[in-house]
C-alpha cells in the first residue's frame, strides 16, 4: 500500500508552483476547485486511482489536500485561496501577523521559523495524525527568496529532526542569472546547505532553464512565471503518477528515488520533460506524435532538461524515466539500448536505465490519451555547474562584505558570518564528492548500509538492488 505523502509549500514561488500542482492533481483525480467530486461514486465501479496518497477524504465525496500552506505575507496564499474556494484546510494555512515578507533576506524568514516552529509542528503533527501509513514530505520552495529559502531551510531542519525516519523530498527552484535580489548569493549558499544536510532527494529546477523551455513550449516569447510553473507541475504529476496509479513497482517515493541515489550526500536531481501533452499542459502549441522510442531519446536533449548545463556529454549515477501513453514495449527496449551506446555513465555504475510504464488519468478530459510523454529524472555530475554558479557568485560578494548589513539582526549571526564559511564549505564537500563520483573507484571505500540508503524504509532498495530496467 503506496503511503501519506504531506506537502508543505513555502513562500511566494512554493505556493505559486504549488498552485499548478494541485490544479493538475485535481484534474487526474477528477476533483473540483472547491475539493467535492466531479464524479458520483458507484459503488459498483472500482477507481484505478488512489486519491488517499495526497488527499483526504471526508462521508460526503469531499477531497482536501494533505497540504501545509506557509508564507510570511498574504498575496500568494490569498491567489491560491481564490482559485481553490474551499479547497484546502484553514487550519493548515499560516501567514505571519506582521504580513511584512522576508525582505528577500534568509535571516528573517530562518528566524520567524524558529520562533514559530512550535506552532508549525503542532500543524504538521494534526496533519500526520490523519494518515493511516504516513510516507514522508515533500517540500516545494525557492532558494533565492527570503520566505522559501530561509523560513524553508528552517522546515528543513525540524522535518529531519523530528521525522528522521521519514523521507524529505524538495523541489527547488534556482533563479536565473538576471535575478535582482542582491543577497540571493547568500539566500542560495544558505539554503542549499540544508538541501544538503537535511533532505534525503532534491529535484532541482533552474530558472533560466525553465524560461528557455517555456517559450519552445508555448512558442511565446513573452513568457510568464505561470508558465514555467505548469511545467515544474507537469514533472511533479509525472513523479508521483505511479504513486497515485500504483502497479507493481515504483508505487513509493523509496522505490523511486532509491535506484537513484547511491550515497547520502549524492541525492540532486536534474528532471527533463517531453512533449508537453495538453495532459499537462493545456495551452501547449500543437507537435508531432512521438513513439516511446523518440520520448526516451529526446529526454537526453539538453534543450529538455529543467536545469542548464555546461556540458554537452554529461556523466550519469543513475537515470529514472516515467512514461504515460500507448507505449510499445520493443520501442522502450530499443531506446535503452540505443541510449546505452550513447550515454555516458560513471564507470562503477550499472548502465541500466530505469523505465516505469505509468498509467494516464481517466478523468482528465483534456488528455491525449494515446500521445507518449516523459519524464526523466537523472543523478549527473553536470548539476556540479549549478553549485559552482552558486559558491562563486557568493564568493564575489562575501569576500567584500557587501550587503552582510541584512543579516546582522539575524539572530544565527550574532556572534559572527561561521555560517556563511561552514555552509560554504559544506556545499564545496558535495561539488568534490560528485567529482571524486566520476572515477573508477569512487565506491571501494563505502561500506553498503542503512546509511546508504535512502530514507529508513524496510521496502526500500539499496544501492546494490535491483538493477532492472523496467
Amino acid at each position: 500500500m503506496t503511503g501519506e505523502i504531506i506537502t508543505i509549500q513555502v513562500g511566494q514561488c512554493g505556493n505559486q508552483v504549488s498552485k499548478q500542482f494541485w490544479s493538475q492533481l485535481a484534474k487526474e483525480h477528477g476533483i473540483g476547485a472547491d475539493g467535492k467530486s466531479l464524479h458520483p461514486s458507484d459503488p459498483n465501479v472500482i477507481r484505478e486511482d488512489d486519491t488517499n496518497v495526497f488527499f483526504r477524504q471526508n462521508d460526503h465525496n469531499r477531497y482536501t489536500p494533505r497540504a501545509l500552506l506557509f508564507d510570511l505575507e498574504p498575496s500568494a496564499i490569498a491567489d491560491v485561496r481564490n482559485c481553490f474556494p474551499g479547497f484546502f484546510n484553514e487550519r493548515n494555512v499560516w501567514i505571519s501577523k506582521d504580513e511584512l515578507g522576508a525582505g528577500n533576506t534568509w535571516a528573517i524568514g530562518y528566524d520567524y521559523g524558529q520562533e514559530n516552529q512550535d506552532e508549525f509542528l503542532n500543524m504538521i503533527d494534526k496533519e500526520i495524525d490523519a494518515t493511516g501509513n504516513f510516507e514522508g514530505f515533500q517540500l516545494i520552495h525557492s532558494v533565492a527568496g527570503g520566505t522559501g529559502s530561509g523560513l524553508g531551510s528552517n522546515l528543513l531542519e525540524a522535518l529531519s529532526d523530528r521525522y528522521h525516519k521519514k523521507i524529505v523530498n524538495t523541489y527547488s527552484v534556482f533563479p536565473s542569472s538576471e535575478s535582482e535580489v542582491v543577497v540571493q548569493p547568500y539566500n542560495m549558499v544558505l539554503t542549499l546547505r540544508r538541501l544538503i544536510d537535511n533532505s534525503d532527494a532534491s529535484v532541482i529546477f533552474d530558472n533560466e532553464a525553465l524560461l528557455n523551455l517555456t517559450a519552445r513550449v508555448f512558442r511565446d516569447p513573452n513568457t510568464s512565471y505561470q508558465q514555467t510553473n505548469q511545467l515544474i507541475a507537469s514533472v511533479m504529476s509525472s513523479i508521483t503518477n505511479s504513486l497515485r496509479f500504483p502497479g507493481y513497482m515504483y508505487n513509493s517515493f523509496p522505490s523511486i528515488f532509491s535506484t537513484l541515489i547511491p550515497t547520502p550526500e549524492l541525492h540532486f536531481l536534474v528532471p527533463s520533460f517531453t512533449p508537453f501533452t495538453t495532459d499537462f499542459v493545456p495551452g501547449a502549441k500543437d507537435f508531432k506524435r512521438l513513439s516511446a522510442y523518440d520520448v526516451i531519446l529526446d529526454l537526453f536533449d539538453r534543450n529538455n532538461s529543467m536545469v542548464s548545463r555546461e556540458t554537452d556529454t554529461p556523466r550519469y549515477l543513475a537515470i529514472y524515466d516515467a512514461l504515460q501513453g500507448s507505449v510499445d514495449q520493443s520501442d522502450v527496449t530499443r531506446a535503452i539500448l540505443k541510449t546505452q551506446q550513447r550515454t555516458k555513465f560513471v564507470p562503477w555504475s550499472p548502465t541500466s536505465i530505469h523505465v516505469n510504464l505509468g498509467r494516464k488519468s481517466p478523468y482528465n478530459s483534456s488528455a491525449n490519451s494515446d500521445y507518449v510523454s516523459g519524464m526523466m529524472l537523472a543523478n549527473t555530475s553536470s548539476i556540479v555547474s549549478v553549485f559552482q554558479k552558486t559558491v562563486s557568485s557568493f564568493d564575489v560578494i562575501f569576500k567584500r562584505g557587501a550587503f552582510l548589513h541584512k543579516f546582522q539582526n539575524g539572530k544565527m549571526f550574532q556572534h559572527g558570518w561561521d555560517e556563511f564559511l561552514e555552509s560554504r564549505e559544506v556545499i564545496q564537500g558535495v561539488i568534490d564528492e560528485y567529482i571524486a563520483a566520476e572515477q573508477e573507484n569512487f565506491l571501494d571505500d563505502i561500506l553498503v548500509g542503512e546509511d546508504n540508503v535512502v530514507g529508513n524504509d524496510a521496502e526500500m532498495i539499496d544501492v546494490e538492488g535491483s538493477n532492472d530496467i523496467i
